[in-house]
């Protein structure tokens, strides 16, 4: 039985929503539709919506980070409104980050920190909702379905679902964040999950030569085909059925697996969370487009010094090594790192030792993708609660990550209403870093 993914979706008896799959005994003409796919993306390209040839990992930290003990910590501020965990000198000069973030203030030269990132609400639905699409949803709160498709569903819509050389998936997460989905764009554009039997079912469990004698015998027959085909119209079906054979049997899966790589890099990433991103790593080397990647517990409401000595150091392990990962093997221009959450904490210490939610101010730091790095984008006003400078919105990160793939800005897509929506409303492209 070959096993191939699907754009069914389901739900298991834990509640966790899963990649279906389509089950294909025998590969025969009309079988796999994988080509019809294909020959969409083809006819996408040639109106011209096709997107530059480069990945996003979306680092994202779930709960909402504090935005002043990761890479604003304003240790100018009076007391109770300063980074608890102090600050640390980076290679940007006069520019510090939170206490626990010593390895990724070395490797900021490659990065660059927006200090000025914020909306205006402190739900973690909503926050989630508005950063992951561009769009504020007033209902999010009310437990709605999301509102206007994820930025990676959005690659995936314009580049195609799957890589036509090595059959990577598009849009892939790791760990769930709401707001991720594809909203009116359907089904066939949410982030593929390879938690699970998902993953398992990547693996083809026929013979290859069974493989390659329908391979052959559909080219022969096409070639039949087209050879009395007056009309031209089969003209390029051997290219998109290669193509289909190319994703059943390529060599996207390897990419899940980091036994191969050096031991070194592996323990320079770390566990969890670094394992995470060297799998990132490697799934954009074979053709994904758009990684997210979840990891939690940053709603700290109480003892946050506690708390950032235990979350920080992971982050700042796994971060730096991807950075310096992606500048030793010439990716970093072709890889966009986004480091943010739903929103900030409280720009005042609370009676807990904790920070609670505040979406006036939100963190977020980026790495690579071609863009401007080295330096510290807008400002935060003195008590480290609102922007002193021009707001960056997640319309403006949004317009951004657009132009690092290349995507119109103006480009729209048809809701369920059948009526043409703007995929971005508000928001440009951060000047800073373009």
């Amino acid at each position: 039985m070959l096993s191939v993914p699907s754009s069914r979706r389901y739900r298991d008896c834990e509640g966790n929503s899963r990649r279906d799959f389509l089950k294909v005994g025998a590969i025969g003409m009309g079988a796999l539709t994988l080509p019809n796919l294909l020959r969409l993306k083809a006819e996408a390209r040639a109106r011209g919506e096709s997107v530059k040839d480069k990945s996003v990992i979306w680092v994202w930290l779930s709960g909402g980070p504090t935005h002043v003990e990761t890479f604003d910590p304003k240790m100018t501020a009076p007391v109770e409104y300063r980074s608890v965990t102090g600050e640390v000198a980076t290679k940007i000069p006069g520019v510090t980050l939170g206490g626990t973030f010593p390895q990724m203030a070395a490797v900021a030269d490659k990065m660059a920190f927006v200090r000025s990132f914020a909306h205006t609400t402190s739900s973690h639905g909503a926050g989630t909702e508005w950063i992951m699409t561009g769009h504020y949803n007033r209902q999010s709160n009310r437990n709605a379905n999301q509102a206007r498709p994820s930025i990676g569903s959005i690659v995936s819509r314009v580049r195609g679902t799957n890589h036509p050389e090595t059959g990577m998936p598009t849009y892939l997460r790791m760990g769930n964040i709401r707001g991720d989905g594809p909203a009116f764009l359907g089904t066939a554009f949410s982030p593929f999950d390879p938690s699970g039997q998902a993953r398992k079912n990547m693996a083809v469990s026929i013979p290859e030569d069974r493989i390659g004698d329908r391979r052959n015998l559909l080219t022969n027959l096409d070639t039949i085909r087209r050879d009395v085909d007056a009309s031209g119209l089969m003209n390029g079906l051997d290219g998109f059925e290669q193509q289909a054979f190319n994703l059943v049997l390529g060599k996207s899966a390897e990419a899940f697996d980091v036994v191969g790589e050096d031991p070194k890099t592996i323990k320079r990433y770390g566990n969890g969370l670094g394992s995470s991103l060297l799998k990132a790593r490697r799934l954009c080397e074979a053709g994904c487009g758009f990684v997210n990647v979840s990891y939690g517990s940053w709603d700290m409401h109480g003892q946050i010094e506690r708390s950032m000595k235990s979350r920080g150091p992971v982050v700042d392990q796994a971060v730096s090594a991807l950075v310096e990962d992606l500048a030793q093997r010439g990716m970093s221009d072709d890889v966009l790192v986004v480091v943010t959450g739903e929103f900030g904490r409280t720009p005042k210490i609370n009676k807990n030792a904790g920070r609670d939610h505040w979406g006036r101010l939100c963190t977020l730091a980026l790495s690579g993708g071609g863009l401007q790095m080295g330096q510290v984008v807008g400002e935060s006003a003195p008590k480290v609660d609102v922007p002193a400078t021009d707001a960056i919105s997640p319309g403006d990160l949004m317009a951004t990550i657009f132009h690092v793939f290349g995507i119109n800005p103006k480009i729209q897509f048809l809701d369920n209403f059948g009526r043409p929506r703007y995929m971005i409303e508000e928001g440009k492209a951060i000047s800073e870093l373009v």
